[in-house]
C-alpha cells in the first residue's frame, strides 16, 4: 500500500508527541545500521500505547544514513523495513501524524564524503552551510517528503559549527562562505571580529532556513515544518525569520524562561511546543501536575534500548512514577516517560495499572 493510500489525520488540538531517538547510542552518534532491524509495527504500537498523537521518527539521522529505502540518501546499512514510510502509513491508520527528522548541522557521512566541507566531529555541530551542503540538504528533504508521505519534518541544530572546532583554523570552505555572505575578506589573523562573525552566523542560519522552507514548499507546502531550539538566547537567531515562519517551534530546554522567550519570538501562526523528556533536569511529573501546563503542546525524546525501543508501556504503567527515579540519564528519561504516559492517556499521575 502506498503512503498516500491512507487518509491523513488532521492537526490535533493538543500535540502529544514523542521521539524514540535513533541519533544517539551511548552518548555518541549511533553507528550506521544500528537498530536497522527496527519494526515499524512495534514502534507505532509503542507510540499508540504511550497515548501520543504525533510520532517523530527519522528521515536521516545524525550518522548521515536514511531510514527509508529508494531515496537519494543511502539507507541505513541492513535496513530491514522501509521504516519511515511504513511508520507514517501505520500511524495514519491509527489516527496519528508521522513526522521525520533532519539535523542541519551534523551528518557523519558528510564528513567522510566531503572532508573539505566539514570539520571532523561526530558529536556536535560541524557543518558550514556552504552552497554544496545546502543543495544536498534541500534535495534530501524534498526526496523524503515525496517518497514517504510524512506529515512534517523536525529540523534540529540549525546552528553554525561549534566555535571550538574553528580554534585550529577555519576551513577554507567556510572562509570562502564568510566572504560570500558578508562581502568582507576573511581576516589574515584567522579570527573575524566579533561583530563580523555574528553577521556571518546570522546570515548563514537565515540562508539555511530559507533553503529548508523552499524545499518543503517545493515538495509539499502542507508538510509541517517543526523547529527544535535548545537555546533561545543565542545572538545568532535573534530576529531570525525562521522563528516567525516555522509552523511548530519547540523549546527543548526544561527552563521555563526559554519557553517564554521562544513564545515571544515566534510568529503569530506558530505553535509553541514544550519538551518534557530527554534532559536529566526535566521533571515531567511536577511539570504536568501543574494545571497551568496541561493544555500546552508537548514532546519528549529518549534513546532506545538494545531492542530499538524504550521500556514497554505496560512496565511504565505497572510501577509508580517515582520507582523509575535515578541519577543517570536513562533513569531520568524513564521517570519522565512514566509521567508523560499517564498524562497522554488521561490517567492520574499516581495511577498504577494491574
Amino acid at each position: 500500500m502506498s503512503p498516500a493510500a491512507v487518509q491523513r489525520p488532521g492537526i490535533p488540538k493538543q500535540i502529544k508527541s514523542f521521539c524514540i531517538d535513533f541519533n544517539w547510542q551511548g552518548g555518541k552518534f549511533a553507528p550506521p545500521g544500528h537498530w536497522a532491524d527496527a519494526s515499524p509495527a512495534e514502534h507505532v504500537a509503542w507510540y499508540e500505547g504511550l497515548g501520543a498523537n504525533v510520532i517523530q521518527t527519522f528521515a536521516v539521522s545524525c550518522n548521515g544514513y536514511a531510514w527509508y529505502k529508494g531515496g537519494t540518501v543511502e539507507p541505513q546499512p541492513g535496513l530491514k523495513h522501509n521504516f519511515l514510510a511504513d511508520v507514517v502509513n501505520l500511524a495514519h491508520k491509527k489516527g496519528m501524524l508521522g513526522m521525520a527528522y533532519f539535523c542541519a548541522a551534523a551528518n557523519s557521512k558528510w564528513i567522510v564524503d566531503h572532508p573539505d566541507l566539514s570539520y571532523d566531529s561526530h558529536n556536535t555541530m560541524h557543518i558550514p552551510f556552504t552552497d554544496e551542503y545546502l543543495d544536498y540538504l534541500a534535495a534530501s528533504i524534498i526526496d523524503a517528503i515525496r517518497k514517504t508521505g510524512m506529515d512534517g519534518t523536525m529540523i534540529d541544530w540549525v546552528w553554525n559549527p561549534a566555535n571550538f572546532l574553528r580554534e585550529k583554523g577555519w576551513l577554507p570552505a567556510e572562509q570562502k562562505l564568510f566572504t560570500q555572505l558578508t562581502g568582507k575578506p576573511f581576516p589574515a589573523s584567522g579570527k573575524p571580529a566579533p561583530e563580523d562573525k555574528l553577521e556571518y552566523d546570522r546570515k548563514a542560519i537565515d540562508r539555511c532556513w530559507a533553503r529548508i522552507k523552499e524545499a518543503r514548499d517545493t515538495a509539499n507546502p502542507k508538510c509541517v515544518l517543526w523547529l527544535c531550539v535548545n537555546d533561545f538566547t543565542k545572538p545568532s537567531i535573534q530576529g531570525s525569520p525562521m522563528l516567525t515562519e516555522v509552523d511548530w517551534l519547540m523549546s527543548e530546554s526544561p527552563d521555563a524562561k526559554q519557553f517564554e522567550m521562544g513564545r515571544h519570538m515566534a510568529g503569530g501562526k506558530t505553535r509553541m511546543i514544550q519538551n518534557v523528556v530527554g534532559w536529566e533536569k526535566h521533571d515531567a511529573k511536577s511539570f504536568l501536575s501543574n494545571p497551568l501546563n496541561r493544555e500546552l503542546d508537548l514532546y519528549g525524546f529518549a534513546e532506545p534500548g538494545d531492542n530499538s525501543l524504550p521500556l514497554s508501556i505496560s512496565e511504565y504503567l505497572q510501577k509508580p512514577v517515582d520507582a523509575f527515579k535515578g541519577n543517570d540519564k536513562r533513569s531520568a528519561n524513564n521517570y519522565n516517560i512514566a509521567a508523560l504516559a499517564r498524562f497522554y492517556r488521561g490517567m492520574a499521575m499516581d495511577a498504577v495499572s494491574q
